[in-house]
């Protein structure tokens, strides 16, 4: 791209110098433009001057000294300047067959032929604030990495957690989510410890809120983590999960939590009716202020199975099909939904990910409510082991299926990827 190319005929020598660059008029509008045929001027030969954008100057490209006036003037009387050419219509390789333009009002490449058009037509955004990054945490001081997920780690409370939040916050992070390995010793079949208030989630909320009171904390009210079962409830002799019963023990379990300081509790039981219970045990111990994202479409999935090494919290026995919902049902989703806003409920999360797109984009249709999905363990294991055995482009891939989670209508993502992809949005490469 050029600037104007003017022709600058005048009565002065051409003059180089601080305040021009090019001819020096002495005499207010003697300076003529030229016409693209000729320029007839007495005693003064015709001059032309071109300054192309692209060529380096070391300063700034002075200017002709001419008003407003003058040059609006010369456009009307004809005296154009020039500019640069039209670039030529790139060839095409030899061979190209000759064929008349196809009859098409609409072309759609029209808006994707350029990285800058292809940036404003875009209709989903991702940013740091959009993820929720789950944490495991445990009582040792050292941090343990954890064989099916590379890159996570069971975090100490005390000081890697703290520092793994720190470089959160760093690219824009804010929203961390807790899960806790919990000793043997102090699982039992009732999963008690999941209430205390001196157990390890309510201390290292404390601790958090101390050193970051901004930070927005989600916690995971279940007993799996907590029962020397294994499962997300209280099991009868005969193996069945007791759901009332277990509804009550969440209560206390989210109060505990919240007393601790989390921001938004989240139940991820599946037991029936939890979240109304949930709602009036917090708002009778005052805290209307804590939000609940309810687990509103948790399906019993094999992709889970890395999450269990991290907590080992395998169950003990069976599965957990009869409370976590049949990876073959849509409209059952609906049902879940319904009941989950009708009882309070904040949010609602679809888990897994990326193998339910078509249920988070259900609730994004039917429910105003904001909508998560957890990009689970077997996601987040899939692509490492791909981009290790360079099967894949880990960050390409990465960013793409979170991009594809947002399409669908998740309003916030929680994922282990959460600290890397917020590097790669913030162009930082570690």
């Amino acid at each position: 791209m050029a600037s104007s190319i003017f022709s600058g005929p005048c009565t002065v020598p051409a003059v180089e110098g601080k305040n021009y660059f090019g001819l020096k008029p002495s005499v207010k509008n003697n300076l003529r433009f030229n016409d693209g045929k000729k320029t007839s001027i007495i005693g003064c030969p015709k001059r032309v001057f071109t300054v192309r954008a692209s060529e380096k100057k070391d300063g700034p490209i002075k200017k002709l000294g001419l008003s407003d006036a003058e040059c609006e003037a010369a456009v009307v009387a004809g005296n154009v300047p020039e500019a640069p050419p039209v670039l030529p219509m790139p060839a095409a390789p030899a061979g190209t067959p000759v064929v008349p333009s196809l009859p098409l009002s609409r072309r759609p490449r029209r808006n994707r032929k350029s990285p800058a058009m292809r940036a404003t037509f875009q209709e989903t955004s991702i940013s740091p604030a959009n993820f929720v990054y789950p944490l495991f945490i445990h009582e040792g001081e050292e941090d343990t990495p954890i064989g099916a997920m590379p890159g996570c780690y069971r975090l100490g409370w005390r000081h890697g957690l703290v520092e793994e939040v720190a470089k959160a916050r760093d690219v824009g992070v804010n929203s961390i989510v807790l899960f806790p390995k919990v000793p043997d010793a102090l699982k039992s079949s009732t999963g008690d410890e999941a209430y205390n208030d001196n157990g390890l989630v309510p201390r290292a909320i404390r601790l958090l809120k101390d050193k970051y009171p901004d930070l927005v904390i989600y916690t995971d009210v279940a007993l799996d983590p907590y029962s020397s079962d294994g499962h997300d409830g209280i099991v009868r002799e005969d193996g069945v999960i007791m759901n009332d019963e277990t509804v009550y023990q969440l209560c206390k379990q989210a109060v505990s939590q919240a007393r601790a300081g989390a921001d938004v509790v989240s139940p991820s039981d599946m037991m029936d009716g939890r979240v109304g219970a949930m709602r009036k045990a917090l708002d009778a111990e005052g805290f209307q202020h804590v939000s609940i994202m309810s687990y509103t479409a948790k399906y019993a999935s094999s992709f889970y199975g890395p999450f269990r090494e991290a907590l080992d919290s395998n169950p003990r026995f069976g599965d957990k099909k009869t409370y976590q919902m049949n990876p073959a049902n849509y409209r059952e989703a609906l049902v879940e939904a319904h009941e989950d806003e009708s009882e309070g409920a904040d949010i609602l999360l679809v888990k897994p990910g990326l193998p339910y797109l078509d249920i988070i984009r259900l609730l994004r249709d039917k429910s105003p409510l904001p909508i998560a999905a957890y990009q689970v363990s077997g996601e987040y294991s899939m692509i490492k082991a791909g981009g290790v055995l360079k099967m894949i482009d880990e960050e390409k891939v990465m960013m793409e299926s979170l991009m594809c989670l947002r399409r669908a209508g998740a309003d916030i993502i929680l994922t282990y990827f959460a600290l890397q992809a917020a590097r790669c949005l913030c162009g930082e490469k570690r």
